[in-house]
């Protein structure tokens, strides 16, 4: 923030015209015109605040609000109920985040030791029977994920469902698409924008929404690291916002 600089009063007598001439002069220029204010446009705003909201920690328990992301290649092995549907909504879906970001890459591997990201397709009571943890969560959840970092907030590992059997047509892909995304580290759900994935709200969208792009685009900018707090995300943001022309 630049602070105006406030006129000092000097024991000094000026002749009447050269007073004259300041007064006419500091006149003619505007506050603006003297000490430059950062602008944004009103969607440049929604998109920081909405960063903040849906990048910051998680939805349930007491991590810390910081930002996290993959550093290494998602390495994503499929199993359970693997439609040909499901698997080239998949592969649409890699192929958009790869062009969102140079900073993020995806293979499908048929290895499980080669994975760091398991994808299960199936009923919630099959997914808990390979992931125990997500016991007490299926009932009410036909879409999880789970993610593991390290003490620099960065994700190395990740574990996902989706309910084939409760969940169809476009639920399912919708529940893909969000699950995923939100493994990425844009891991909060918000009620701001309905046409967002990451509305709270059962929705059914199956594409993102310009604003869910740019979220995208932010996170896996160069610029933006891993363990940043809200206060240090928006200093970056302000710059991030006009380099990459959002919403220009």
């Amino acid at each position: 923030m630049i602070e105006k600089i406030k006129p000092i009063k000097l024991l000094r007598v000026y002749p009447i015209w050269n007073l004259f001439v300041s007064i006419f002069i500091l006149s003619g220029c505007s506050d603006d015109e003297i000490i430059p204010k950062e602008q944004f446009t009103p969607y440049q705003k929604e998109v920081m605040e909405y960063f903040v909201d849906v990048a910051l920690g998680f939805e349930f328990g007491d991590a810390s609000k910081v930002t996290r992301k993959w550093k290494s290649e998602v390495r994503i092995f499929v199993g359970g109920d693997k439609t040909a549907e499901m698997l080239s909504e998949l592969d649409g879906i890699i192929s958009e985040l790869e062009e969102l970001t140079d900073q993020l890459s995806f293979s499908i591997t048929q290895d499980t030791t080669e994975s760091n990201f398991y994808l299960y397709f199936g009923t919630g009571s099959s997914f808990a029977l390979r992931f125990p943890p997500a016991q007490n969560h299926i009932a009410a959840n036909w879409g999880l994920f789970y993610v593991y970092y390290n003490s620099s907030d960065e994700i190395y590992s990740a574990v996902m469902y989706v309910d084939t059997q409760r969940a169809q047509g476009d639920a399912r892909k919708h529940l893909l698409r969000e699950e995923l995304t939100q493994s990425l580290g844009l891991a909060r759900d918000s009620d701001r924008y309905p046409q967002s994935i990451f509305y709270g709200p059962w929705t059914t969208g199956t594409v993102y929404a310009p604003i869910d792009r740019d979220l995208v685009r932010l996170l896996y900018h160069p610029n933006v690291g891993t363990g940043y707090n809200e206060t240090v995300v928006r200093t970056v943001l302000k710059d991030l916002v006009k380099q990459l022309n959002i919403g220009a």
